[in-house]
């Protein structure tokens, strides 16, 4: 079944989907009109729309972590440019995070997060045409390069996954 669940005019760019145990969906999507972050759960009878963030919320993605918790990496714009945030839901509020905002970041984002539902997220710097990883599994946001330009751009539509032994791995569009 189709259904319709933010009617605004120009919402549901950049969506990301998890079901959590129950089978129940949860998404993250970009709301254009309003430029706002927004999240939405089904609550067995009714859609549940927050909003996260006001003035961002492009390429969005979206993990829910042992406990059904949200979490979302997406690009925040700001005077033309993005930064990389996450956001997470920790019970009562979320806490959201600016993860790297050297030059223009925070595009194509993809998170998996560890069995300590730690965040990992690979995402594009257009600065400088190159593939990122950040993550905060030490307590500490590390960011590093991945895969450096060179004469073309990488990095573009990547997604990440974890294996079992929670190494990351990272496939991504190089130019």
């Amino acid at each position: 079944a189709i259904e319709t669940l933010d009617s605004e005019r120009y919402v549901g760019m950049y969506t990301s989907l998890s079901l959590d145990a129950a089978g129940s969906p949860h998404i993250s999507y970009y709301d254009a009109t309003n430029h706002n972050l927004k999240y939405a759960r089904w609550t067995g009878s009714a859609w549940d729309i927050q909003t996260v963030d006001s003035g961002g919320g492009w390429s969005t993605s979206l993990a829910l972590d042992a406990a059904g918790r949200p979490h979302i990496s997406y690009g925040f714009s700001e005077y033309g440019r993005y930064d990389l945030k996450y956001a997470h839901w920790t019970g009562s509020a979320w806490d959201i995070q600016t993860v790297d905002s050297e030059g223009d970041v925070g595009l194509y984002t993809s998170l998996a997060l560890d069995s300590d539902g730690r965040p990992h997220i690979s995402y594009y710097d257009r600065t400088n045409g190159n593939l990122k990883y950040a993550t905060n599994a030490s307590g500490d946001w590390e960011v590093e390069t991945v895969d450096a330009a060179g004469t073309d751009d990488v990095g573009l539509y990547s997604s990440i996954a974890l294996d079992g032994s929670e190494d990351v791995h990272i496939s991504y569009y190089n130019a």
